[in-house]
């Protein structure tokens, strides 16, 4: 059995998750729409490799803090169904069918928070999620954050404490599956590393490094 594991935004969707979210609080009334530029600013330190996950997940989990988790839990699956399963790559949807039919267990590691990344793992038919843990205390989101941050080298040391706990299963080989710069760890990390739409930079580095490239589209 092996393990395949998928970045989330701009790999198994052509949009991020977390502004499509930011956006859809807003539609609704239930974050301020001067969110939203708050949260294109630090997109564009992600891009640059400069941004503060910390800052970034303060922010972005501020309209959260002090709901009950079952309000949450129900904009959540609105959400997803609007704004998330529209815009899965018909590819990845592929891929992911070819790791499943293999045997193969099949997770989502992304720097987008769980409340939001597990339930995309349970919609997408996956094995799970891991996320950027967000702290949750008498069942209200408290707005702060908890635990190692799957962002940059993060994702492999959550990776690695994950497959430790993995008793029953022992995983021949690894496959990570991303689209950005930021997860170079991760796929250096993996005996197979397939980079999807990748920009220039990350292109070079895949040529180098003898990484399948592939274009996923809509």
């Amino acid at each position: 059995m092996d393990l395949a594991v998928f970045d989330l935004d701009e790999t198994l969707i052509c949009e991020d998750s977390t502004s499509l979210w930011l956006r859809w609080l807003v539609s609704q009334g239930f974050a301020p729409a001067e969110l939203i530029s708050a949260e294109q600013s630090l997109m564009t330190q992600y891009h640059a490799g400069t941004l503060s996950i910390e800052e970034y997940m303060n922010t972005t989990l501020a309209p959260l803090a002090g709901m009950a988790t079952m309000t949450v839990s129900g904009w959540v699956r609105r959400f997803i169904h609007r704004d998330i399963l529209p815009r899965v790559f018909p590819a990845a949807r592929e891929r992911i069918n070819w790791h499943q039919q293999r045997g193969d267990t099949v997770m989502i590691i992304t720097a987008s928070g769980e409340h939001l990344a597990v339930p995309i793992a349970e919609r997408l038919g996956v094995h799970g999620a891991l996320a950027i843990g967000v702290e949750i205390v008498d069942d209200r989101y408290s707005g702060l954050t908890y635990g190692t941050m799957t962002y940059k080298e993060g994702k492999v040391a959550r990776l690695s404490d994950w497959k430790a706990l993995q008793q029953e299963r022992r995983f021949e080989r690894t496959w990570a599956y991303s689209d950005s710069m930021n997860d170079l760890p991760l796929l250096a990390h993996a005996d197979h590393a397939w980079v999807i739409n990748p920009d220039q930079l990350l292109h070079q580095e895949a040529q180098q490094r003898g990484w399948e490239v592939c274009n996923w589209v809509r």
